[in-house]
């Protein structure tokens, strides 16, 4: 029975605490959470232990999940790897680079599992996806979302392109060896919406939209490759792959085969659950590690600083500027 705790039990991280509590191979110590209204609700729910430090916890866990506000990641998870705990570090893995680089340190020296919380890992049309990718030549995502406030402390880059960038990475595996993005604020602070161009080594390109100020939700996937054009949904957990047919029509165009599969909503979540502790058992890599969150957050960094930049020469050009195009 692995000794299971979350830290954070706000929106999501109520989840992870009811997917640990209904586990066989799991007993839910404890949740903590600077909220009492949060942490007791939830801890006479599934029969735990409410905690408001989560340092109480240290010492006392085989396991735990890390569900709060991305700046507070390090540090957290940094004290449950000394203490000997697996952790599961939801997305985006860290604020910096150098910080996640520790994390991933500490975890291989004390031979510990960490995994990063990237969910759409987990999506059923995703793993069904995996045995028919080939090489693909351009890849083109979008993840559209109405605003809300939870999630803001982060640009929209490291709140939902991330997903996209863990995802394209892990099809393309090859390094990224040019970046364009652009970007801009609406209803924060931070960048709302924006769009990156990556280029790939082995001449992949992939396009990648977020925004966190639209009026629909959308999470779509598309992908072109030498004998196939496949589609996934990612929010209908639709996967589509048209392919050239073997015949020819009456009009001599090539006959198309289209095969489209829909898949069941699942529960992504306790399947991410259920492999963490897997590999906590076994001994394993997890399915997310730490370098794959690490991938995903230097390619999420390195594109936001892209947005910054382009959003300081735009706010350094003349006012009133314009741009006059000739045709000869």
């Amino acid at each position: 029975m692995i000794r299971t705790a979350v830290v954070g039990v706000g929106y999501l991280g109520r989840f992870h605490a009811q997917k640990y509590a209904s586990l066989r191979n799991s007993k839910l110590i404890g949740v903590a959470d600077s909220s009492a209204a949060a942490r007791d609700a939830l801890a006479a729910e599934l029969g735990t232990e409410p905690v408001a430090d989560y340092r109480e916890l240290l010492g006392k866990v085989d396991a735990v999940s890390i569900v709060t506000p991305t700046p507070s990641h390090h540090e957290i998870a940094k004290e449950f790897l000394a203490a000997g705990a697996h952790v599961l570090l939801e997305k985006p893995m860290t604020v910096t680079v150098a910080q996640a680089e520790d994390l991933i340190g500490i975890a291989r020296r004390k031979k510990l599992v960490l995994q990063i919380g990237h969910l759409e890992r987990f999506n059923a049309a995703v793993q069904a996806l995996q045995p028919i990718m080939g090489v693909p030549r351009f890849i083109e995502s979008a993840r559209l979302a109405p605003f809300k406030v939870r999630g803001t402390e982060v640009d929209v880059v490291l709140d939902l392109m991330i997903h996209d960038i863990d995802l394209i990475l892990s099809i393309v595996r090859s390094p990224v060896v040019a970046v364009d993005a652009i970007g801009s604020s609406v209803f924060s602070k931070e960048i709302d919406i924006a769009n990156a161009r990556l280029r790939f080594a082995n001449g992949c390109v992939a396009n990648a939209t977020a925004s966190r100020v639209s009026l629909k939700t959308e999470r779509k996937l598309r992908m072109f490759q030498d004998d196939a054009y496949v589609s996934v949904d990612l929010h209908q957990k639709v996967l589509t792959v048209i392919r050239k047919g073997a015949g020819v029509g009456l009009d001599g165009m090539p006959q198309v085969a289209i095969e489209e599969n829909n898949f069941e909503q699942g529960d992504a979540l306790m399947s991410e659950v259920q492999a963490f502790l897997q590999a906590v058992e076994s001994g394993t890599e997890p399915p997310v590690s730490g370098e794959d969150g690490l991938a995903a957050l230097r390619m999420a960094i390195s594109i936001t600083e892209q947005v910054e930049s382009s959003r300081r020469q735009f706010a350094a050009a003349p006012s009133g500027a314009s741009v006059i195009l000739s045709t000869k």
